[in-house]
C-alpha cells in the first residue's frame, strides 16, 4: 500500500570532517547580525573557536544551554520568553535531538501569532520567519533533516509531535567529529534510534522505493559499525559512517516515519524518562518478532542489510535478523529487558494503554497492534 511521496530537504545539506568551519563563512555571508545559538553545556568546549570567530566578526550571540533532558512544553515556553527580546536573524541548534527539536520550534514560534497549542499535530504550523541551521551533535536522532519535533504535554504526561515542512531546516551541518566526545552509553543508544528509523521507514506499511534507499544503507552502515563506534569512540571512520547512516535515517522520518517501536517506546519517555534511543532499542526485538507473520520479505531483507547470510527460507532469514539485532544491543552494552530499568511490572497495562494514543505511527505498522498486543509485547520485553 502507497501513499503519495512527499519530501522536504533542507535548503542546503553539508557533510564532511572538520565542516563546521564552512558554517563560519555561511554566518558571516548572510550579514546575520543576531544569531541565537541552542547548545548544551558539554559542547562549549568544543565550539569554543567557533564561537570567538563570530563574535570576533562582529556578530551578535545570544548562547543557552538550558535544554538538558527531552524537553515539555513548559521548558519550551519558558525559552521562548527568555529569547524573545533578543529577536534573532537566525536560530542555530547544535546538540542532540531535544536540542535540536527545540532549536526548530523556537525558529518557527519567533514571531508567530500562532501558540504552541495550535500547532500541535501534523501540518498546523503555517509559516517560520527565521532562519535555521541545524547542526548534529548525536548520531541518532536524525530531526536535523526532519519536518517533526517532539515535546511532553505536562497536562497528561504525553509525549505530542509537531510535524510541518516548515520545521525542516534550511541549512544542515553535519560534522562527525562533534560525535567523538558522546559518552559510550549515549552513542549505542542514539545509535540504534537511527538504526529503528530506518528499519521502521523499510518495513513500514506505506514503504516508498525512494526512502528504502535511505532505509537499507542506513541500516547497513549503522549495524557495521555501531559497535566499533561505542567501544572505540575515538574512530573517526567508524563515527563518520554511523553519522551517515544516522542522516539517512533522519531522510526516512518526513516521508515515511516509524511505527510501532517508537509508539510503544513513548510512554517508557514519558512516564518513567527513559532516554528515547534506550526505549527503542529495548523494544525493537520483540516487535519485530511481532512483526515478521505480516511482512517476512522485508524482514528479511532487513537481515540482509544488517549483514546477515540469507537462508534458503525467508522467515528464517528474517529471525536471524532478529538474533542480529539482539546481538547489536548486547555488543553495545545495553539493557535488553525492561525489568533492568527499575520500570514496575505493575505499570504495563498503563504503558499500554497510553502507546494505543500514538496512532500516528502505530497506523505504519506492518501488523496491527491491539492494546492485549502491546500489554504482551511490554511482558516480553519484561
Amino acid at each position: 500500500m502507497s501513499q503519495e511521496l512527499k519530501i522536504i530537504f533542507p535548503g542546503k545539506l553539508v557533510f564532511g570532517k572538520g565542516c563546521i568551519s564552512s558554517l563560519t563563512e555561511e554566518l558571516l555571508s548572510i550579514a546575520s547580525s543576531r544569531v541565537l545559538i541552542i547548545t548544551i553545556e558539554p559542547l562549549l568546549e568544543t565550539l569554543n573557536t567557533f564561537i570567538k570567530t563570530l563574535k570576533e566578526a562582529g556578530l551578535s550571540l545570544m548562547i543557552d544551554t538550558s535544554i538538558v533532558q527531552e524537553p515539555s512544553f513548559a521548558d519550551f515556553k519558558a525559552l521562548l520568553s527568555k529569547v524573545s527580546p533578543f529577536n534573532a536573524d537566525v536560530v542555530l541548534g547544535i546538540g542532540g535531538g531535544s536540542v535540536l527539536d527545540i532549536s526548530k520550534l523556537i525558529a518557527a514560534q519567533l514571531d508567530n501569532e500562532q501558540s504552541l497549542e495550535e500547532i500541535v499535530g501534523n501540518g498546523l504550523l503555517k509559516g517560520r520567519k527565521k532562519k535555521l541551521i541545524c547542526v548534529p551533535a548525536t548520531s541518532g536522532t536524525g530531526s536535523e533533516v526532519s519536518p517533526n519535533a517532539i515535546l511532553v504535554d505536562n497536562e497528561d504526561n504525553q509525549k505530542k509531535g509537531i510535524i510541518s515542512p516548515f520545521l525542516v531546516p534550511d541549512s544542515v551541518y553535519v560534522d562527525p567529529i562533534l560525535t567523538v566526545s558522546v559518552p559510550p552509553a549515549i552513542t549505542a543508544a542514539t545509535g540504534l534510534d537511527a538504526l529503528t528509523h530506518c528499519l521502521e521507514a523499510y518495513t513500514n506499511k506505506f514503504a516508498q522505493p525512494f526512502i528504502d534507499m535511505y532505509a537499507f544503507e542506513g541500516m547497513r552502515l549503522i549495524a557495521a559499525n555501531i559497535v566499533q563506534a561505542v567501544k572505540e569512540g575515538t574512530d573517526e571512520e567508524a563515527r563518520i559512517q554511523v553519522a551517515m547512516g544516522s542522516l539517512l535515517g533522519g531522510f526516512c522520518l518526513g516521508p515515511v516515519n516509524t511505527a510501532g517501536v517508537h509508539a510503544l517506546s513513548y510512554p517508557l519517555g514519558s512516564m518513567f524518562h527513559l532516554a528515547h534511543g534506550l526505549s527503542n532499542a529495548l523494544l525493537l526485538p520483540y516487535i519485530m518478532e511481532f512483526n515478521i507473520p505480516a511482512a517476512p520479505q522485508r524482514y528479511a531483507d532487513v537481515a540482509i542489510a544488517l549483514g546477515c547470510i540469507p537462508e534458503v527460507d525467508t522467515i528464517d532469514t528474517a529471525y536471524k535478523g532478529v538474533e542480529k539485532i539482539r546481538q547489536l544491543i548486547e555488543d553495545c552494552g545495553i539493557p535488553s529487558r525492561l525489568s533492568e530499568l527499575n520500570i514496575p511490572e505493575s505499570a504495563i497495562p498503563e504503558m499500554a494503554k497510553d502507546a494505543m494514543k500514538i496512532t500516528r505511527l502505530l497506523k505504519n505498522n506492518p501488523r496491527l497492534i491491539t492494546l492485549e498486543d502491546a500489554i504482551a509485547i511490554y511482558k516480553a520485553a519484561y
